[in-house]
């Protein structure tokens, strides 16, 4: 089958050289992959800091920049942290991304290592789902200036200090108030982030396709603050009030240290993140997969 992509990247987790479930090491992984995409007919390319931190230097090298105006598709091998990574990245392109694990089956790098051959040949071929993921953008704003800004896939979090106690957060939503909140923290998730962080403070999952977010307090000393899904188009507002080192966190991005009467704004970014799946790919069997759904069920 003749490939639909004409340049593909890929872009590897280089930060361990140990071999993942598969038994193959990050080098050897990536070398595999490439050698198949390149049977099918595509051009490669590895990402400047892949290829010199696993020295694949026999092929063209790109920066993330250069892969967004240039590539056609974007090979992720990894986990899902390496995906959100290059996915807030590239999402300003429109660069589609398909995402390979080496190790335990990811939520958004859900093609096991050991199936590359067989699932990445048809999609390759155009044989695939499309799946959209929206992405928040955050702000700290300090009397009146944008002190750090970052995009997130999964989540916005305000924590409290590592030895402080709890700290006191007012939350507003497109400019009105919603309560004064003391508690550990306040997680704002992405039906993408609704898994992770999100899913561990007890907050409910969100189906992929619903255009919303997540509003969970963590730990809140009101038993009665809930979790609260949101409408994505609102502008969500969290003025740190009292409680001492609080951080905010933006995915892996942070900004510690916050002071009081600081505004973390969280809005919808223009950008989406777009995922290709294997055809007949369904959010519930991933969920099944990776929750352990139906084990003991004969």
């Amino acid at each position: 089958m003749k490939s639909k992509f004409r340049q593909v990247a890929l872009i590897g987790k280089y930060q361990t050289t140990a071999a993942g479930a598969s038994g193959a090491s990050s080098r050897q992984a990536l070398e595999q992959i490439a050698h198949f995409v390149m049977d099918q007919g595509c051009d490669v390319v590895i990402e400047n800091d892949t290829a010199s931190n696993m020295g694949l230097n026999r092929y063209t090298t790109m920066g993330v920049a250069a892969i967004g105006a240039s590539c056609d598709l974007c090979l992720v091998v990894g986990g899902d942290g390496t995906m959100l990574g290059i996915g807030r990245q590239l999402a300003q392109y429109g660069v589609p991304l398909i995402g390979i694990n080496q190790g335990r089956l990811g939520f958004i790098t859900d093609i096991p290592f050991g199936e590359f051959r067989t699932t990445l040949q048809p999609m390759l071929a155009g044989e695939y789902d499309e799946d959209l993921r929206s992405l928040m953008q955050g702000r700290v704003i300090r009397d009146g200036h944008c002190v750090f800004s970052a995009l997130a896939m999964n989540d916005v979090v305000v924590n409290r200090g590592a030895t402080a106690g709890m700290v006191e957060l007012r939350v507003e939503v497109d400019g009105h108030f919603v309560a004064n909140q003391r508690a550990d923290g306040l997680i704002i998730a992405s039906p993408t982030g609704s898994t992770a962080y999100s899913l561990s403070a007890g907050g409910p999952l969100l189906h992929p396709s619903i255009p919303g977010w997540v509003l969970v307090p963590i730990a809140p000393h009101t038993l009665s603050n809930r979790p609260i899904v949101l409408a994505n188009a609102a502008e969500v507002a969290i003025e740190v009030v009292a409680g001492r080192d609080a951080s905010a966190n933006f995915d892996m991005q942070s900004l510690a240290s916050l002071m009081h009467g600081d505004r973390i704004v969280v809005t919808q970014s223009k950008h989406h993140v777009r995922f290709l799946h294997p055809k007949g790919w369904s959010y519930f069997d991933t969920l099944r997969e990776k929750l352990h759904w139906n084990e003991g069920v004969a």
